[in-house]
This record gives C-alpha cells, structure tokens and sequence, in this order.
C-alpha cells in the first residue's frame, strides 16, 4: 500500500484526535495540519493558515504533495472549500473529506435542513422560518405556540446562536433583537421557530462516500457550561460513548426514520455528499426526532467516536473518497470512553488567554486532546476557551468517568474550569 501525505484543517479537540488516529494509520506517509495547536505538533507539522485561506492552502497542498484532504470545522465547507479544489485544474484529483458547498448547506442554513428533513419524512419539530420584512408573522407564530419557545439563527453562529426561552414576552423580544438589532450578525438575519422538544440529546456520526454510508459509535455530549445542564450553551464541555440507553429498537428506530433516508435523501435531491454527516438527535418518550445536521464531525464527541473505531482511519477516509465505502466493515471496541473539557474561566464569554499549563506530563492511562492551546520555548499555554479534553476507557461510562476526573485534576492553569458531573443523567 502506498503511503500518502495528509492534511487535516482545523485547530481544535476534533483535529487533535484526527491527528492521533492518522498517525497510527499505515496509509500515513507525512501529517500536516492548518493550524493545528500546541497538541498536534508531535504528531504531525503545524502549518499556520487559516481554515478559510484557500490560496494558502492550495500552495500547502501542491508544496507537500498533499493526497487527501480532511477538513474539520463546517467554516471551510459552507465557504466552499470542496468546489474550489473541483473547480481548480491543480488541485482537482485530490480528495476532499467533507461535502461541496451545497451539501454543507445543510448546516450552513437551519431553514434548507428542516425543509430537506420535511421533504423525506425525517422526524423533526414543527417550525416556521421568519426575516425582519415579515416579523410580525413571526410574532404571531409565537402567540400559537406552546411555552419554551426554541429561536435558532438561520446561518453560522459558532455553535452560540440557538436561544430557549420561557415567556413569550421575551421571545418576541429576543426575535427582534435576531432580525432588527442583528444579535448574531448576519447568521440572525432568518430566524427559525421551532417547537421545544422535551427529552435527552444525542449525537449519531455517519460517514458516507455519497452512495453507501458506515453508522460510526454514537455519542452523548453535554453542551451547558453549569453543572445540571445550566448556563449558557458552550462548544460542548464533555461526552461519553456509546450512549448508555440506547437499545437494539431505538438504534434500529434511528436507523429506519432519520439515517438511511437522510442518506437516500441526498441522493433523491442531487446533492453530492462526501464525509461525515452529523445527526443531532433527541429522544423523546420512545421515539428519535433530528434537531439539526451538521456536516462534520462533532467536537467533543469526536475526542470519544474515534478512538472506539478499530479500523484503520486513514484507510476508512481514502475508501470514502474513492466511493468504496460498501467494501468496507466497520469494527468498534465495546468500552465505553468519556471526554471532559477543561475551559478558561469566564467562557463562553469573555475569559483570558495566554495562561501556563502545567502537569501535563503527570497525566496517565488517558488521552489528553488539545484545542486551544500554543507551544512556546517547550511551555504550553491556553489561547482559546475550549482549552483540552482528557479522554479515558473503561468497562462502563462510569470506570471511564472516574478515570478521566482523576487525570484531568493532575492538570493546572489559571482559571481552569469543567464539569464535575458529565454522566450526571444517565
């Protein structure tokens, strides 16, 4: 088997774990990663570019004789990153993991999901879609719905743009404050109203080479800053695979209603897709319903979804590109692994950077991701909120959990903060 150079782009817990399982991949000639962090750097070579600087990474990708592309964040793909390496004559025989611009449009635009998601039968909430010229509908769309209302900017919003509120009086408010007063910028100028779905999240990973797909472990991760799910919504402080209730009927449930005809789907629709579809789920009494799709991997659900994968990832991508995903079985390791995430203090909103970690190298038994971090004359310090996550096994979610809290207590910076409690639900 020829061995290939690989470039993952993205800078965070998600291409960290990318990074560790194409290192072990037998396909994996030379790694490189745009930007990468303080992490990634031993396993691979940091190239300092941005996600969205596609002439800079056309020139990384002709220098280093790139063969496969894995793209980590939705940025890139919304931007369209996979037409312009198709439409450009250098570039075009070399395979991009994550779909064109079109498929991405699936999480570039919460109204074009729900409006695919109706158009094949896929369990969703009921919704309506509003802009500042017709608010007033939008207003009157919220007086014929049922407290909590569910308020999710149309576009883009890192994650931070979905808004759950109690009193209508507030929603009305909140809905002008998205449309008038621009809350979430440009990503706020539709808003959909969605009906609140009561039950437990989780997230379901299928990777797709546009005809066949492989269902990869599902995963649970807990999005709220505060301990009992409170607080505001985060990039995500923790997760835990496989999801412990989960059952062979709900698992085939899932598979019957929302994954092969959101597969089948694609196709009816002319839509080409390659790589990872993400289906946020929610299970409510017996039964799935998707709140979104996302067109990549989840962070910090990838930090427990990949190391459970047996088989080897820079093989399992290389048959994704090539359309040979059929040929393909997937292997999974029965144990179950937890992630917690340490974040900067005051996040999401303002926190600090530029603080020493320290311990690291006391960490045992256990993976430690990191996002936003920086090597400087051989320290390491934080320059995000999101700053790493430890990931351990186990034989159940629990010995994992204990395993994680004992490691990630070896580790130090100033205003160091997560969860005590991920796991607390189930």
């Amino acid at each position: 088997m020829e061995k290939i150079n690989i470039l993952i782009l993205g800078s965070g817990g998600r291409e960290h774990t990318f990074c560790w399982k194409l290192a072990q991949s037998q396909l994996t000639n030379q790694l490189f990663i745009a930007p990468g962090n303080g992490g990634t750097k031993d396993l691979a070579t940091n190239i300092n570019i941005g996600v969205n600087d596609f002439e800079s990474i056309k020139k990384t990708v002709l220098e280093n004789q790139i063969k496969l592309v894995i793209v980590g964040p939705e940025d890139p793909l919304v931007n369209g990153l996979h037409d312009f390496f198709l439409s450009d004559q250098a570039l075009r025989a070399i395979p991009v993991i994550g779909p064109q611009k079109l498929g991405a449009t699936l999480e570039g635009s919460k109204e074009f999901a729900k409006a695919f998601m109706i158009r094949h039968d896929i369990p969703t909430a009921q919704y309506g879609s509003f802009t500042a010229e017709n608010i007033d509908k939008g207003y009157a769309f919220l007086d014929q719905m049922k407290s909590p209302y569910v308020l999710k900017a149309d576009g883009l919003a890192a994650g931070k743009g979905v808004l759950i509120i109690d009193d209508l009086k507030e929603a009305k408010t909140e809905l002008a404050n998205m449309l008038l007063n621009k809350k979430f910028g440009v990503a706020s100028s539709k808003v959909v109203i969605e009906e609140f779905l009561k039950g437990i999240e989780l997230s379901c990973f299928v990777l797709t080479d546009g005809k066949s797909y492989l269902t990869l472990p599902m995963a649970k991760d807990y999005k709220r800053i505060g301990e009992g799910d409170k607080g505001p919504n985060t990039g995500g402080m923790g997760a835990i695979s496989p999801v412990p209730f989960m059952d062979d009927k709900f698992n085939q449930k899932i598979h019957d209603r929302i994954v092969r005809p959101t597969i089948e789907g694609l196709h009816k629709d002319n839509i080409p897709y390659v790589g990872f579809v993400f289906i946020g789920l929610i299970k409510v009494g017996e039964e799935p319903y998707v709140i979104e799709y996302n067109v990549r991997m989840g962070d910090p659900e990838t930090q427990v979804v990949l190391p459970r994968v047996k088989n080897d990832l820079g093989e399992l991508l290389l048959a994704t590109a090539e359309g040979r995903l059929s040929q393909i079985e997937i292997e999974i390791d029965d144990r179950s692994y937890t992630t917690i995430v340490a974040v900067s203090g005051g996040y999401p909103e303002g926190y600090q950077k530029g603080k020493e970690i320290t311990g690291l190298e006391k960490v045992k038994g256990c993976n430690v991701f990191h996002a936003g971090t920086t090597v400087r004359e051989k320290k390491t310090f934080t320059i995000g909120g999101r700053v790493l996550a430890v990931t351990s096994y186990g034989e159940g979610h629990k010995s994992a959990l204990k395993q994680s809290y004992e490691q990630i207590q070896k580790i130090n910076f100033d205003g160091m903060y997560f969860r005590g409690d991920i796991g607390f639900d189930l």
